[in-house]
């Protein structure tokens, strides 16, 4: 039941006053070192696409479609690199917005879109509606992978049910900011640990607005163990998922073995 490793790439985007075309040559560029080391995944921040942490009426003005110009976009730079890619948007639909994820293949075709459910604060509130729907989810390589977007994996109830319907990675784009670093160095390994999953959590670097970015970005394993660190700098960490290291997890503590008869009390 083991697989070979899935490698995958965390592009650490260091936060910068940039359109869209901009954004996009600096994903092609990640895609094409992260191709190089052999990665089959790349991931990036939080909305990268437009920036996070900006004047409501700037995300709604860079929102599209999801079949929109950019999306085509990131498509053709899949197929170029043969790698899928999990990129972070403003999603207008309807005329309501959403804070979105999304993974392209490497053939170019859409296989998981996330609407962040759990919107962080009267910020966020006042720009995004909440998502919902079920699990995003999504195979690379043999691994069924699902997505969340940061504050929802502060959630273990969100994560879990992510664990209990089969995924063995969480892929998470984040926006974490320097007040916060419990977050990316305790909470999110327990996370993966007390799921016994892999957990790729992908931050911004530097300073936006008024957002001063953590970095950081970590890949936690599915014994509590980070595989893999950013520092607070544009960066790309490479990473392995492992069956074997999730199986050897698992046999060691099986909490969802043990968590399918819990029900919370009335």
């Amino acid at each position: 039941s083991t697989a070979d490793p899935l490698r995958i790439a965390l592009f650490q985007y260091a936060a910068r006053d940039e359109p869209v075309g901009a954004r996009l040559d600096r994903l092609d560029a990640a895609a094409g070192r992260a191709a190089a080391r052999g990665a089959r995944l790349l991931i990036t921040p939080e909305m990268y696409l437009s920036g996070y942490a900006l004047p409501r009426r700037t995300i709604h003005a860079r929102a599209e479609a999801r079949d929109g110009e950019a999306a085509h976009a990131v498509a053709a730079l899949c197929r170029r690199h043969g790698m899928a890619i999990v990129y972070g948007y403003p999603e207008s639909a309807e005329g309501i917005v959403y804070n979105t994820a999304r993974c392209i293949d490497a053939d170019g075709a859409t296989r998981a879109v996330h609407r962040k459910r759990k919107l962080a604060g009267p910020g966020e509130r006042a720009v995004f509606a909440p998502g919902g729907g079920d699990m995003a989810a999504f195979t690379c390589a043999g691994f069924r992978l699902a997505l969340l977007i940061c504050y929802d994996a502060e959630f273990p109830e969100l994560v879990r049910a992510c664990a209990m319907a089969g995924a063995e990675a969480l892929v998470v784009p984040t926006a974490l900011v320097v007040e916060h670093p419990f977050v990316a160095r305790h909470m999110i390994p327990t996370r993966a640990f007390e799921n016994g999953i892999h957990l790729a959590y992908v931050n911004y670097a530097g300073c936006e607005g008024a957002a001063n970015y953590l970095g950081e970005s970590t890949v936690a394993g599915p014994d509590g163990d980070p595989l893999a660190r950013a520092g607070d700098g544009e960066q790309l960490v490479i990473a392995d998922i492992e069956r074997g290291r999730m199986e050897r997890a698992r046999a060691t503590l099986p909490y969802l073995d043990d968590a399918q008869d819990l029900t919370p009390p009335a």
